[in-house]
This record gives structure tokens, C-alpha cells and sequence, in this order.
């Protein structure tokens, strides 16, 4: 029996811009294109009423705004987590520095992809997004920093590898298979980081990270 394709809603003020991403999406043959919004306010109109497996979201919306003070792309996350909380955002946007990343994350989105990027992050980022996970560009993760000022947020090496690879949007037997170890040890891994970090998901983990500076953003 065949899997029924991931429903998507894209959210973008540009025409053209939703014209190749659908092009481009429903050129895989597990992903549908159901909605297309052309700002914040129906981006989350069309989240709630069409609840799709995924929304992919532009960052910023051109002043586009149209009476609910909604004006970008994080807003539309924040409201969307409100009022859909079970609907996955994925960030897609020519911005890739560090607090736009962190607040897009402490917003609730699953990813960050961008724009310029090839088609496969975006994919990747779709996939991890609708079952739970997290997807950051590949070119968004440059690598990990040293130890921090808070003992209680230092991660030893292996704890930033499995992180790092949490953030690229890996599974934990991705991860097991990566870094050679069982998936029990990996979840192992997964409960110290949280405590560290002080969170209880995985998407919680990356987005503190980021905001720590545990994932070094390029």
C-alpha cells in the first residue's frame, strides 16, 4: 500500500517564488502542494482550516500585512503555534544569520532552509519536519564551539556531534549509523543533553543550542 504524499502549504509573497517551489515540490512523488498563501495572515488562516503536514514559511513578508499586525514570517509561526500547534513550520529564506535562525526556532519552527540552497536541504527539511524532527541547511551548521562560560551547558564532544547531526535533521539511527554506535546509546546521549540544555525534545535541544552557541551558524 502506498503512503498518501505529504500535504504542504506554501507561504511566500512573491508569485513567482510559490510557482517554483510548487514546480519544484511536486516534483517528488511524496509531496502535494495544497495551499499557497501571500502573507502572514492568510499563511495562518489557510494553516488552520487546511491543517497540512507541513508549512513552508518565508521569513519576511514585505509589508504585506493585512489588519491582524502580522508582518513576518516568525509572527505567523509564534500565532500559528497558538492556534495549530500540531501543524510543523519550515522556515525558507535568503537569511541566514544567527538571530534570525534563533528566533525562528524559539518561534517553533522545525527548520531553516535557504533559499539559494539545493533542492535536496529542502526535501530533507520537509520529511524530518513532518514526523517530528529538525532540519537546518547543511550550510547553517558550520560546526560547534568550545566549552562555555556555563558549566552546566558543556557538552562533551560526542554530545556535539549528536547534536550537530539532530540540527542536519538525522533520526536517532541516522545518528547511531553516523557516528558507529547503537541506538540505545544515542538515546542515552539524547537524555544528558536535554538535562543539560534544560529541555525535553529534540527540537527544543537544537533551538537551545543555537541560542547558546553550541551550533556554530556560517
Amino acid at each position: 500500500m502506498t503512503a498518501s504524499p505529504l500535504r504542504l502549504l506554501i507561504a511566500d509573497d512573491h508569485a513567482v517564488v510559490r510557482a517554483g517551489l510548487r514546480a519544484l515540490l511536486e516534483g517528488e512523488a511524496d509531496l502535494e502542494v495544497i495551499g499557497e498563501a501571500a502573507d502572514a495572515e492568510e499563511a495562518v488562516r489557510l494553516a488552520v482550516a487546511l491543517v497540512p503536514d507541513v508549512v513552508l514559511m518565508d521569513l519576511r513578508f514585505e509589508g504585506t500585512t493585512r489588519g491582524n499586525g502580522l508582518t513576518d514570517g516568525v509572527e505567523a509561526v509564534r500565532a500559528l503555534a497558538a492556534e495549530a500547534p500540531g501543524v510543523p513550520v519550515v522556515m525558507l529564506t535568503s537569511f541566514s544569520g544567527r538571530v534570525d535562525v534563533v528566533r525562528a526556532l524559539e518561534a517553533g519552527a522545525r527548520g531553516y532552509v535557504l533559499k539559494a540552497g539545493p533542492p535536496e536541504d529542502l526535501f530533507r527539511a520537509v520529511r524530518s519536519a513532518a514526523v517530528g524532527g529538525m532540519g537546518l541547511a547543511p550550510e547553517l551548521v558550520g560546526g560547534l564551539v568550545g566549552q562555555q562560560d556555563d558549566p552546566g551547558a558543556h557538552l562533551t564532544g560526542r554530545e556535539r556531534e549528536v547534536v550537530r547531526l539532530m540540527a542536519d535533521g538525522h533520526s536517532n539511527r541516522s545518528i547511531a549509523d553516523s557516528l558507529y554506535l547503537s541506538e540505545a546509546t544515542v538515546k542515552t546521549h539524547l537524555v544528558r543533553i536535554y538535562r543539560k540544555l534544560g529541555v525535553d525534545n529534540r527540537a527544543g535541544a537544537v533551538s537551545e543550542a543555537v541560542r547558546r552557541g553550541l551550533l556554530e551558524l556560517t
